[in-house]
């Protein structure tokens, strides 16, 4: 992740004169003070990815993967970009090469472009965060576990009744 930092700009009487035309180029270090900040607006913002990954283009993700909801995370002290996903069934390799592709077009051009313009306000200045600009760009898959069994929604068990005098 990186971000563009727009100082507030203070005069000599201590006057905020808005913010600086100059953007000052954060990468996930220098995020890590913003996190509660950058994590509202993730919260805010947030939608299932998958809600717009077309079947034609994999049915088999379509069919495995439930959801996909980015969000941070500080590792390594760094501020870094996550997204959980939650399948039915494993990916094939194959599978989890395009699901990781789609993922970053919508880090880089999709949903990150939308969330890139969104205005984090901070009490030092106003800081835009970039998803899908950081290099090297890559995934961690850090644990996989077994998402709980859809169970079959029955309907729900009626008794039956009879009028009184009958």
């Amino acid at each position: 992740m990186t971000g563009d930092f727009h100082e507030n700009e203070i005069d000599e009487y201590g006057w905020n004169n808005g913010i600086s035309d100059y953007p000052t180029l954060f990468d996930g270090t220098d995020m890590v003070c913003y996190e509660e900040s950058i994590r509202s607006t993730v919260e805010q913002y947030t939608g299932n990815l998958m809600s717009y990954f077309y079947k034609q283009r994999n049915p088999g993700i379509k069919e495995k993967v439930i959801s996909a909801i980015p969000s941070i995370e500080i590792r390594n002290g760094e501020l870094m970009g996550c997204t959980t996903v939650v399948l039915k069934e494993p990916l094939a390799d194959e599978e989890m090469e395009d699901l990781q592709d789609y993922l970053h077009g919508q880090f880089s051009d999709g949903w990150g472009e939308g969330f890139e313009q969104q205005e984090i306000q901070t009490d030092d200045g106003v800081l835009y965060v970039h998803f899908g600009e950081a290099e090297p760009f890559y995934f961690e898959v850090e644990q996989m576990q077994p998402a709980e069994p859809l169970k079959e929604q029955l309907p729900p068990h009626r008794p039956k009744m009879k009028l009184v005098g009958q």
